[in-house]
Protein backbone atom coordinates (compact mmCIF):
# COMPACT_ATOMS: atom_id res chain seq x y z
CA UNK A 1 0.00 0.00 0.00
CA UNK A 2 0.85 3.25 -0.43
CA UNK A 3 -0.22 7.25 0.23
CA UNK A 4 0.20 10.30 -2.19
CA UNK A 5 -1.73 13.27 -2.59
CA UNK A 6 -1.77 16.33 -4.52
CA UNK A 7 -3.83 20.17 -4.10
CA UNK A 8 -4.29 22.07 -6.47
CA UNK A 9 -4.55 26.15 -4.95
CA UNK A 10 -5.05 29.54 -6.48
CA UNK A 11 -1.34 29.94 -5.56
CA UNK A 12 0.20 26.68 -6.70
CA UNK A 13 0.82 22.88 -6.50
CA UNK A 14 1.96 20.57 -4.05
CA UNK A 15 2.50 17.24 -4.05
CA UNK A 16 3.62 14.15 -1.58
CA UNK A 17 4.29 10.48 -1.56
CA UNK A 18 5.47 8.58 0.54
CA UNK A 19 7.79 5.47 -0.23
CA UNK A 20 7.10 2.50 1.10
CA UNK A 21 6.44 -0.59 -0.47
CA UNK A 22 5.78 -4.06 1.01
CA UNK A 23 5.50 -8.05 0.28
CA UNK A 24 4.47 -8.54 3.69
CA UNK A 25 6.76 -7.57 6.99
CA UNK A 26 9.42 -9.21 6.43
CA UNK A 27 9.96 -8.00 2.75
CA UNK A 28 9.56 -3.77 2.85
CA UNK A 29 11.32 -1.78 0.35
CA UNK A 30 12.17 2.06 -0.84
CA UNK A 31 10.85 3.40 -4.10
CA UNK A 32 10.78 6.71 -5.23
CA UNK A 33 6.57 7.35 -6.44
CA UNK A 34 6.99 10.89 -7.51
CA UNK A 35 8.49 12.31 -10.67
CA UNK A 36 8.85 15.49 -12.79
CA UNK A 37 9.02 16.06 -16.10
CA UNK A 38 9.45 19.19 -17.87
CA UNK A 39 11.26 22.01 -19.81
CA UNK A 40 12.62 25.09 -17.69
CA UNK A 41 10.71 28.32 -18.50
CA UNK A 42 8.49 26.47 -20.83
CA UNK A 43 6.54 23.51 -18.71
CA UNK A 44 6.45 21.63 -15.63
CA UNK A 45 4.85 18.42 -14.65
CA UNK A 46 4.77 15.97 -11.94
CA UNK A 47 3.46 12.58 -11.68
CA UNK A 48 2.62 10.36 -8.86
CA UNK A 49 1.56 7.10 -8.34
CA UNK A 50 -0.60 3.91 -6.09
CA UNK A 51 -0.63 0.22 -7.12
CA UNK A 52 1.11 -2.13 -8.76
CA UNK A 53 4.96 -1.13 -8.45
CA UNK A 54 5.83 -3.17 -11.40
CA UNK A 55 2.60 -1.27 -13.97
CA UNK A 56 3.93 2.31 -12.41
CA UNK A 57 7.86 1.52 -12.90
CA UNK A 58 7.41 0.64 -16.29
CA UNK A 59 4.66 3.93 -17.33
CA UNK A 60 7.20 6.41 -15.72
CA UNK A 61 10.45 4.55 -18.11
CA UNK A 62 8.55 4.38 -21.14
CA UNK A 63 7.60 8.20 -20.62
CA UNK A 64 11.27 8.83 -20.34
CA UNK A 65 12.24 6.66 -22.79
CA UNK A 66 10.01 8.56 -25.69
CA UNK A 67 12.02 11.88 -23.91
CA UNK A 68 15.30 10.44 -24.01
CA UNK A 69 14.71 9.08 -27.84
CA UNK A 70 12.87 12.45 -28.84
CA UNK A 71 9.88 10.88 -29.87
CA UNK A 72 7.81 13.12 -32.54
CA UNK A 73 5.49 12.51 -28.96
CA UNK A 74 6.06 12.87 -25.48
CA UNK A 75 5.24 14.11 -22.35
CA UNK A 76 7.85 17.27 -23.10
CA UNK A 77 6.03 18.17 -26.34
CA UNK A 78 2.37 17.81 -25.99
CA UNK A 79 0.09 20.68 -26.42
CA UNK A 80 -2.06 20.65 -23.34
CA UNK A 81 -2.19 19.07 -19.46
CA UNK A 82 -5.30 17.13 -21.09
CA UNK A 83 -2.89 15.76 -23.55
CA UNK A 84 -0.22 14.77 -21.34
CA UNK A 85 -3.13 12.47 -18.87
CA UNK A 86 -4.37 11.13 -22.15
CA UNK A 87 -1.17 9.61 -22.42
CA UNK A 88 -0.30 8.60 -19.19
CA UNK A 89 -4.06 6.73 -19.61
CA UNK A 90 -2.41 5.05 -22.77
CA UNK A 91 0.32 4.10 -21.45
CA UNK A 92 -0.93 2.41 -18.17
CA UNK A 93 -3.18 0.13 -20.36
CA UNK A 94 -0.85 -0.94 -22.95
CA UNK A 95 1.77 -1.98 -19.85
CA UNK A 96 -1.21 -3.46 -18.32
CA UNK A 97 -2.77 -5.37 -21.71
CA UNK A 98 1.55 -6.20 -21.90
CA UNK A 99 1.65 -7.79 -18.53
CA UNK A 100 -1.67 -9.99 -18.40
CA UNK A 101 -1.13 -11.31 -22.24
CA UNK A 102 2.63 -12.03 -20.99
CA UNK A 103 1.17 -13.77 -17.43
CA UNK A 104 -1.63 -15.10 -19.02
CA UNK A 105 -3.94 -13.81 -16.28
CA UNK A 106 -6.97 -12.01 -16.84
CA UNK A 107 -7.59 -10.49 -13.51
CA UNK A 108 -6.74 -7.19 -14.64
CA UNK A 109 -6.36 -5.97 -10.45
CA UNK A 110 -2.80 -7.96 -10.45
CA UNK A 111 -1.54 -5.19 -12.62
CA UNK A 112 -4.06 -1.81 -11.24
CA UNK A 113 -2.16 1.30 -10.79
CA UNK A 114 -3.53 4.93 -10.73
CA UNK A 115 -1.87 8.01 -11.26
CA UNK A 116 -1.78 12.04 -10.32
CA UNK A 117 -0.69 14.61 -13.13
CA UNK A 118 -0.07 18.36 -12.21
CA UNK A 119 1.59 21.22 -13.71
CA UNK A 120 1.70 24.05 -16.03
CA UNK A 121 2.43 24.90 -19.41
CA UNK A 122 2.97 27.99 -20.86
CA UNK A 123 -0.06 30.44 -21.67
CA UNK A 124 -2.29 27.85 -19.89
CA UNK A 125 -3.56 27.55 -16.09
CA UNK A 126 -2.10 24.94 -13.96
CA UNK A 127 -4.32 21.40 -13.77
CA UNK A 128 -4.24 18.68 -11.35
CA UNK A 129 -5.74 15.28 -12.90
CA UNK A 130 -6.72 11.69 -11.24
CA UNK A 131 -5.91 8.98 -13.75
CA UNK A 132 -8.02 5.33 -13.26
CA UNK A 133 -6.51 2.02 -13.75
CA UNK A 134 -8.91 2.21 -17.02
CA UNK A 135 -6.97 5.21 -18.60
CA UNK A 136 -9.70 7.84 -18.28
CA UNK A 137 -9.58 10.53 -15.80
CA UNK A 138 -10.85 13.89 -13.74
CA UNK A 139 -9.32 17.49 -13.05
CA UNK A 140 -9.35 18.87 -10.07
CA UNK A 141 -11.94 21.65 -9.46
CA UNK A 142 -11.74 25.00 -6.80
CA UNK A 143 -14.13 22.88 -5.13
CA UNK A 144 -12.53 19.63 -5.13
CA UNK A 145 -9.23 21.44 -5.21
CA UNK A 146 -6.74 17.97 -3.45
CA UNK A 147 -6.84 14.12 -4.92
CA UNK A 148 -5.66 11.37 -2.76
CA UNK A 149 -4.40 7.77 -3.89
CA UNK A 150 -3.46 5.23 -1.72
CA UNK A 151 -4.48 4.71 2.04
CA UNK A 152 -6.22 7.69 1.83
CA UNK A 153 -8.52 6.87 4.73
CA UNK A 154 -6.71 8.19 7.21
CA UNK A 155 -5.37 11.23 5.84
CA UNK A 156 -8.75 12.32 4.14
CA UNK A 157 -10.47 14.26 7.36
CA UNK A 158 -7.29 16.96 8.13
CA UNK A 159 -7.46 17.49 4.64
CA UNK A 160 -11.37 18.04 4.31
CA UNK A 161 -11.02 20.50 7.22
CA UNK A 162 -8.16 22.72 6.33
CA UNK A 163 -7.91 23.24 2.51
CA UNK A 164 -9.97 24.80 0.25
CA UNK A 165 -9.04 26.69 -2.96
CA UNK A 166 -7.79 29.91 -1.82
CA UNK A 167 -6.24 28.50 1.34
CA UNK A 168 -2.07 29.61 1.77
CA UNK A 169 0.46 27.40 0.00
CA UNK A 170 2.35 27.49 3.63
CA UNK A 171 -0.71 26.27 5.66
CA UNK A 172 -1.92 24.06 2.75
CA UNK A 173 1.62 22.14 2.92
CA UNK A 174 1.81 21.86 6.43
CA UNK A 175 -1.88 20.43 5.98
CA UNK A 176 -0.32 17.60 3.54
CA UNK A 177 2.12 17.09 5.97
CA UNK A 178 -0.30 16.08 8.83
CA UNK A 179 -2.35 14.03 6.56
CA UNK A 180 1.00 12.04 6.14
CA UNK A 181 1.46 12.11 9.79
CA UNK A 182 -2.31 11.06 10.72
CA UNK A 183 -1.33 7.81 8.00
CA UNK A 184 1.77 6.81 9.30
CA UNK A 185 0.45 6.88 12.69
CA UNK A 186 -2.31 4.68 11.88
CA UNK A 187 -0.90 2.34 8.81
CA UNK A 188 2.23 0.43 9.15
CA UNK A 189 2.02 0.11 5.35
CA UNK A 190 2.72 3.67 4.80
CA UNK A 191 6.35 5.18 5.67
CA UNK A 192 8.75 7.49 5.79
CA UNK A 193 10.51 9.42 3.87
CA UNK A 194 8.07 11.15 1.68
CA UNK A 195 9.11 12.95 -1.38
CA UNK A 196 7.35 16.65 -1.14
CA UNK A 197 7.35 18.93 -4.29
CA UNK A 198 5.97 22.42 -4.43
CA UNK A 199 5.49 24.68 -7.69
CA UNK A 200 4.44 28.11 -7.45
CA UNK A 201 1.89 29.06 -10.38
CA UNK A 202 3.92 30.57 -13.80
CA UNK A 203 7.28 30.01 -12.36
CA UNK A 204 7.49 27.35 -15.14
CA UNK A 205 10.61 25.56 -13.44
CA UNK A 206 11.43 22.33 -12.17
CA UNK A 207 11.85 22.78 -8.11
CA UNK A 208 14.07 20.87 -6.41
CA UNK A 209 11.95 19.18 -3.94
CA UNK A 210 12.76 17.99 -0.94
CA UNK A 211 13.04 14.35 0.51
CA UNK A 212 11.18 14.37 4.46
CA UNK A 213 13.21 11.74 6.26
CA UNK A 214 12.32 9.71 9.62
CA UNK A 215 14.45 12.35 11.32
CA UNK A 216 13.37 15.50 9.96
CA UNK A 217 13.06 18.18 12.69
CA UNK A 218 10.84 20.08 10.88
CA UNK A 219 8.36 17.48 10.26
CA UNK A 220 8.65 15.71 14.04
CA UNK A 221 8.11 19.74 15.27
CA UNK A 222 4.33 20.16 13.35
CA UNK A 223 3.58 16.37 14.12
CA UNK A 224 3.78 17.12 17.72
CA UNK A 225 2.62 20.31 17.73
CA UNK A 226 -0.06 19.12 15.95
CA UNK A 227 -0.63 16.06 18.89
CA UNK A 228 -0.31 18.28 22.20
CA UNK A 229 -2.89 20.93 20.29
CA UNK A 230 -5.12 17.75 20.06
CA UNK A 231 -5.15 16.95 23.89
CA UNK A 232 -5.43 20.28 24.87
CA UNK A 233 -8.33 20.92 22.48
CA UNK A 234 -9.72 17.61 24.09
CA UNK A 235 -9.82 19.19 27.31
CA UNK A 236 -11.03 22.04 26.01
CA UNK A 237 -14.40 20.68 24.63
CA UNK A 238 -17.78 21.09 26.57
CA UNK A 239 -19.10 18.31 28.57
CA UNK A 240 -20.93 15.93 27.44
CA UNK A 241 -24.31 16.73 28.97
CA UNK A 242 -25.84 14.94 32.26
CA UNK A 243 -28.45 12.72 30.04
CA UNK A 244 -25.26 11.07 28.26
CA UNK A 245 -24.64 9.60 31.28
CA UNK A 246 -28.60 8.25 32.63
Amino acid sequence: MTYCAAIRLKDGLIFASDTRTNAGVDHISTFRKLYQYGVEGERFMALQTAGSLATSQAVFNKLQNDIDQRAESNINTVATLFDAAQMVGECMRNVMAHAQAVANDNNSSTFTSSFLLGGQIKGQEPELYMIYPEGNFIKATEDTPFFQLGEIKYGKPVLDRSVRYDTDINHATQALMLSFDSTIHSNLSVGMPIDFLIYQNDRLTLPKGRRIEADDEHFNKISRHWSEALRNTLVELPACPDDYWS
